[in-house]
């Protein structure tokens, strides 16, 4: 579990964090979002205690990695943004050196690293050292070594930077396996990869939380989304749709077609939007080629949550 209890940080004049609370229980995946200079990386420096806090606390499992660093480290694992490698030892030679540093019993050490290199995608390239390795398996490197001593916490930044399609489903595959019994708390730039990893999520912005809500109740936040491709006069259309019931705002979306518009309709809690728009265009003489619900708006949450 973490526990973030009102926790600034200022660097002479610059107010890096404010006030800053959050919580990550057992068994949950956390995704904190923010734009470049919200204060991500260093809220993730202070929860591993790498930074001190200006004020508040942290708490990882009940221990404070200030107060008690090495109990506290022993329960975390952490992939910060650019991955701490030796380039002059081999993959294994690395792991084995970390789990040393977490204490892994010496007799373990072995089978312990075999296990993480299987698990990260890693045995084929153990013998190769860390310096010759391209970035996606520097990043992989990087996940393994936080994998050592089998925390309870993972922190991760960024954990899919740098890697192609296939290592990115496969890094997530693992931390989605990894939830089951861990606490995880990464920070990411793609929205989609937060859809879908994560129970939870928590926006920054200017070193606020602007945002702290379980991913199932975003979509009732925003109440419904509707994308919709129709044949007629944009202007006639956006007119029309404006004057729907509970309608929040009628946005042009770029690709239609010759004769066709494409609108992005936002609703409050109007219960079936899909039949007011279809009586509307009926009336309208105006065909509806597509007309789908919005699955992700988390794009439009994040932009509502830092607007000033």
């Amino acid at each position: 579990m973490i526990e973030v209890q009102g926790v600034s940080k200022r660097y002479g004049s610059v107010q890096a964090l404010r006030d800053v609370t959050l919580r990550a229980p057992e068994g949950k995946v956390l995704g904190l979002l923010g734009q470049n200079g919200a204060g991500k990386t260093t809220l993730l420096n202070i929860i591993t205690g790498y930074l001190a806090p200006t004020s508040g606390r942290v708490l990882i499992n009940g221990r404070d990695p200030l107060l008690e660093p090495e109990p506290a480290k022993r329960e975390l694992g952490y992939l910060p943004e650019h991955p701490p490698l030796y380039d002059e030892m081999t993959v294994e030679e690395y792991l084995r050196f970390v789990a040393a540093l977490k204490q892994v019993k010496a007799g373990s050490i072995p089978g312990h690293v075999r296990e993480i290199m299987g698990k990260t995608g890693l045995t084929e390239m153990r013998e190769r050292l860390l310096g010759h390795l391209s970035k996606g398996y520097r990043q992989r490197a990087g996940f393994a070594q936080a994998l050592c001593g089998d925390p309870d916490v993972l922190v991760l930044d960024e954990p899919t930077v740098g890697l192609d399609p296939k290592q990115i489903t496969e890094i997530r595959a693992l931390i989605q396996k990894l939830s089951a019994g861990k606490t995880i708390l990464f920070s990411s730039h793609m929205l989609g990869e937060v859809r879908q990893l994560c129970d939870h999520v928590v926006i920054l912005h200017r070193g606020a939380v602007r945002l702290d809500a379980p991913i199932g109740e975003l979509g009732g936040r925003d109440g419904v989304t509707l994308l919709c491709t129709l044949q007629g006069g944009e202007r006639r259309l956006v007119a029309a749709m404006n004057h729907l019931d509970g309608v929040r705002s009628v946005a042009v979306q770029p690709g239609g077609g010759e004769d066709e518009v494409r609108l992005r309709l936002s609703f409050g809690h109007a219960a079936t939007p899909e039949k007011q728009v279809f009586t509307l265009c009926s009336a309208l003489n105006a065909p509806i080629l597509r007309m789908t619900r919005g699955e992700d708006d988390l794009e439009q949450v994040f932009l509502q949550a830092i607007s000033e």
